[in-house]
């Protein structure tokens, strides 16, 4: 039970055909459900800190409580950072313990993209720190990132290449028609598998990553609008298409929007049930039983994870 890198997750999960779950965590409840949940499903499991999670809990408090639960749960836990924008909040996480960092530079042109990406990569590696990057830019506003339709692009699979070749980056987020928070399609829902395998072809051996994943599941969706604070024409990738992009290389999918809405509509309900309520236990315990269950979910029905630690 410890805090390891991806690299060992990443590498069977390719080889059998399943995708590892890098879930955002922001306080103990989320933690907590998250890691009960991947204990019961025996499966690898990644936690990931947004910038902004960051800030919100601070990292002394996030890194002890991913250690309590490891010391709970004995799990071994891969700690993320998500979208790192520069060098120097990726060099914090990792002179901070992180054992994973992502830095996202896909805002940048690609030869800054590749310059940016580099400089972490070299400074992560000397102090056994795993990096992913992103290449291509996807739409949709999660935290501080805010990306409009007009202005996400695809990954192109050469440039994917070459990428990979010239950073020596551990693993690559793409851009295959995902976004970012609870997710709006025009028209039907779309990912450019011949795009995935097109990638997948030419890098067969680097990890590919699937931000933006959340299937945005209905009933939490329902319960969000029954009892206040409509979230209109939210919709999420269907499930099947993200099982099958595991097929071609995807072996880590970022799951947060649905841990929000999960949390939120039972948290709804219980205020609204019961008015009266001032107790947090009352409310954020449901709360956490309701992060378990969408977490179970997730790892059994959608990534493929269960058993696989």
């Amino acid at each position: 039970m410890a805090l390891v890198t991806s690299k060992e997750m990443f590498a069977k999960a390719i080889e059998k055909d399943y995708a590892v779950g890098a879930f955002n965590v922001n306080n103990m409840e989320i933690i907590q459900g998250i890691m009960d949940a991947a204990k019961e499903e025996n499966a690898p499991l990644i936690l990931q800190v947004s910038a902004g999670a960051r800030k919100y809990a601070k990292p002394v408090y996030l890194l002890k409580l991913v250690e309590a639960a490891i010391e709970d749960t004995g799990l071994d836990v891969c700690l993320h950072l998500d979208h790192g924008e520069d060098f120097d909040i990726c060099k914090s996480c990792v002179d901070g313990g992180f054992t994973s960092v992502m830095v996202d530079g896909s805002k940048h042109p690609f030869e800054e993209n590749i310059a940016l990406t580099k400089q972490v990569v070299e400074y992560a590696h000397d102090h056994g720190v795993v990096v992913e990057a992103e290449l291509g830019k996807l739409a949709g506003v999660e935290d501080n990132i805010k990306v409009d339709a007009r202005s996400a692009t695809f990954t192109d699979p050469d440039e994917a290449a070459e990428f990979v070749e010239r950073t020596g980056v551990d693993s690559l987020a793409i851009a295959i028609g995902t976004s970012h928070g609870a997710y709006k399609f025009k028209g039907e829902p779309y990912l450019d598998f011949e795009r995935l395998k097109e990638i997948h072809k030419l890098i067969p051996n680097t990890p590919l990553v699937l931000h933006g994943a959340s299937t945005v599941l209905p009933e939490f969706v329902d319960r969000c609008n029954q009892y206040g604070g409509e979230i209109p024409g939210a919709q999420g990738v269907p499930e099947d298409m993200i099982r099958e992009s595991t097929k071609w290389g995807i072996c880590k999918v970022n799951i947060d929007t649905d841990l929000r809405l999960a949390m939120t509509a039972e948290i709804r309900r219980i205020l609204v049930e019961s008015p009266a309520e001032f107790d947090p236990r009352k409310y954020l315990g449901p709360a956490r039983d309701a992060i378990h269950r969408m977490v179970q979910h997730k790892i059994k029905n959608v990534l493929n994870a269960s058993n696989k630690r």
